[in-house]
């Protein structure tokens, strides 16, 4: 039976692997690796022994890590079913480079099908007796080039992260890849004004299934289809998923701080290189750098709408929750208040909130009911924000000075001309530093030209802390007259905005009335 020799008349049918990855091109590895070249060296080497070739497997820009490789399982499946009866490849690193892939099917199945396996590079031959040794010494070095190829790629992305580098295959939703800059984003503007209006909803008290209701209700559509109907995405056309928003998608763009000019990434990674599955990262632990793009949401709108969305509330049925939701409590046990209705339709309709404990807790009743009519304690909150506002604040109109406004020009006009500045130095010291490494530079050329940078650098990190303290001063009125105007607004307020709630009020205590004297006892617990 060696060298397959079964009787005149009888073919050795070959199947021919080859493979090409981007590391392989990353490393500029020689013109003989290309898949051309594999493919000629192979079937020559096949042609010379007189084996008939049964099918040129290839598959190009695939890891040999990676198991769900088509033509590798096509290849598979065909000897699995005994359609040849040799495997042959140029390296054993093309067949795989998992060691568990070489012991399942070099070592384990192949000799069970009938399968020789060839390697022609590391003379690695399954019917050479003895060759085993050398086929698991490659198998582990090829494992330890891949872990050291990962160990690396995982080094360069968090040094680009905290650079602040955006290294996601695709844009996140709102926001495009700079074509002028690698790892910039920049502002796409459609899906930016939907991100703004889930927002705005959201801070107007609007649930996340109410607002992903009313984007579909638009024909807005979600995130998933607008970057593959852009062509970000080829794969999304197999899911049926008609782009439609759900409360889910609604809520990771309302909690993602991305949208505030941060960049924040490594929420998630890899338990190794040789498994897909992701573990979550404790939040200290993540890529977090401020100021890296244009931002779609101010802060203070974020911040609002992330204490709205901390605040457990109910929507009720309607797609809105009502001002309160969340913050009014029982003063005996501590339960939230439940909204409920005396059951009417139309103008005749009331809300009441009463206790959770009470209407949850069945015949045994373990609390009181503690009933308030709703709109009746939303008022009450209303008055008693109308009085702090009278008592507190002196409404004046406060004057600027127009010659005010124009220092505040001169001193932003000359901050954005430093930062540039100081944008180029920092590149023009990374330069230095890599004549010097180089041997461009000598060490005496190097340090006299160093010291000159870093002096200048100081003198304008030191001349924009001024001008910073300077704009902090100059806002100073300007947030004083911004108070003044909301303040006036509030007095005019006929309902309660629920971030307005939400932002004063940290919880409302309802005790229960008191039958005899008609009396009810309501402590309002503001943050100021």
């Amino acid at each position: 039976m060696s060298g397959y020799a079964l009787g005149e008349g009888w073919h050795i049918l070959c199947a021919i692997y080859t493979r090409l990855s981007k590391e392989d091109e990353d490393k500029q590895q020689r013109e003989s690796e290309s898949i051309q070249n594999q493919k000629s060296l192979l079937i020559n080497y096949a042609v010379e022994r007189g084996w008939d070739i049964y099918h040129i497997y290839c598959d190009e820009d695939y890891s040999g890590a990676d198991s769900l490789r088509p033509d590798f399982n096509r290849m598979i499946e065909a000897a699995k079913e005994k359609k040849f009866q040799i495997i042959l490849c140029k390296s054993q690193s093309r067949f795989t480079r998992d060691m568990e892939l070489v012991e399942k099917y070099i070592h384990g199945l192949f000799p069970i099908w009938g399968i020789r396996f060839i390697a022609i590079a590391d003379s690695a031959d399954t019917e050479i007796k003895g060759n085993k040794k050398a086929r698991q010494i490659n198998g582990l070095i090829n494992e330890w080039y891949l872990e050291d190829l990962s160990e690396n790629i995982r080094m360069v992305f968090d040094m680009k992260r905290r650079q602040g580098q955006y290294i996601g295959g695709f844009p996140i939703y709102g926001y495009q890849k700079d074509p002028e800059k690698k790892g910039h984003l920049i502002i796409d503007p459609e899906a930016a004004e939907v991100v703004r209006q889930i927002f705005r909803w959201s801070l107007e008290g609007h649930g996340k299934q109410g607002i992903a209701h009313m984007l579909n209700d638009r024909g807005v559509v979600n995130p998933t289809r607008y970057k593959a109907e852009r062509g970000w995405d080829s794969n999304h056309f197999c899911k049926r998923d008609f782009g439609l928003w759900n409360k889910n998608t609604v809520w990771r763009i309302l909690r993602n701080e991305i949208y505030t000019g941060v960049m924040v990434q490594g929420r998630t990674k890899k338990v190794s290189y040789k498994s897909k599955t992701m573990i979550t990262m404790p939040r200290e632990r993540w890529f977090r750098v401020e100021g890296t793009h244009e931002a779609i949401i101010d802060r203070e709108t974020f911040e609002t709408v992330q204490r709205n969305l901390d605040i457990r509330s109910r929507e009720d049925g309607t797609g809105i929750v009502h001002p309160l939701a969340g913050l009014v409590r029982c003063m005996d046990c501590g339960s939230t208040m439940s909204k409920t209705s005396n059951g009417k339709k139309g103008p005749r309709q009331v809300y009441y909130l009463r206790c959770k404990l009470y209407a949850d807790s069945g015949a045994q009743k373990l609390c009181t009911r503690h009933s308030i009519r709703l709109d009746r304690l939303i008022e009450l909150v209303l008055e008693r924000l109308r009085h702090y506002i009278q008592t507190y604040y002196v409404l004046e109109e406060l004057k600027l000075p127009t010659r005010q406004d124009t220092r505040r020009d001169a001193l932003r006009q000359e901050q954005k001309l430093l930062a540039a500045q100081l944008e180029k130095r920092s590149a023009a010291l990374k330069n230095l530093y890599l004549d010097r490494v180089s041997g461009v530079l000598s060490e005496g050329q190097f340090v006299e030209l160093n010291q000159d940078f870093l002096a200048e650098k100081n003198r304008w990190e030191q001349r924009l802390a001024q001008i910073d303290e300077e704009l902090a001063e100059q806002e100073q009125p300007r947030r004083q007259q911004d108070l003044m105007e909301k303040a006036k607004e509030l007095l005019k307020l006929d309902t309660l905005p629920r971030e307005l709630a939400v932002s004063l009020i940290e919880k409302i205590e309802i005790g229960e009335r008191d039958s005899d004297a008609g009396q009810q006892k309501i402590k309002i617990y503001w943050k100021f």
